[in-house]
């Protein structure tokens, strides 16, 4: 059942980024272009993803899921190093390639080789952070 459901989630998810446009590289750019020709429409794709999620953080607040398991607790309101060192290098990826990890992989279908190269990128970070947060620990936390 839990699998079921999270296939259906998972294709929802994509189809949502399909339709959206956060697939197409050229919008997100344009997007993040504030200077140039910017592109508004994914304020409202945002806006919708944003607006849901509230709304289930504060219906969750006290339940258990259906399937079995823990809803994650919500994240810590004040933001620390590892936060913003990784909310910028998440924002220079998507600036630079015009893709983040849930339409990196909804691209894999069609994406080409620079969306293959990016998903392999993508998972060699995934791979190096836990040791260089590490590193950043220690050095910012001598003993």
């Amino acid at each position: 059942m839990r699998i079921l459901i999270a296939l259906i989630a998972g294709a929802l998810f994509g189809t949502g980024l399909l339709v959206s446009g956060m697939t197409d590289t050229t919008k997100v750019q344009g997007w993040l272009d504030l200077f140039g020709a910017w592109d508004p429409t994914l304020a409202f794709v945002m806006g919708g993803a944003i607006l849901p999620m509230l709304i289930a953080w504060r219906m969750t607040s006290g339940r258990q899921p259906i399937v079995g398991g823990q809803f994650p607790a919500p994240p810590r309101p004040e933001p620390d190093r590892r936060l913003i060192i990784g909310s910028a290098l998440f924002g220079m990826g998507w600036g630079l390639v015009g893709l983040c990890p849930g339409p990196a992989m909804a691209s894999l279908s069609y994406g080409g080789l620079g969306g293959l190269l990016f998903m392999l990128a993508m998972i060699t970070g995934m791979f190096i952070a836990p040791g260089l947060g590490a590193q950043l620990d220690r050095a910012a936390n001598p003993t």
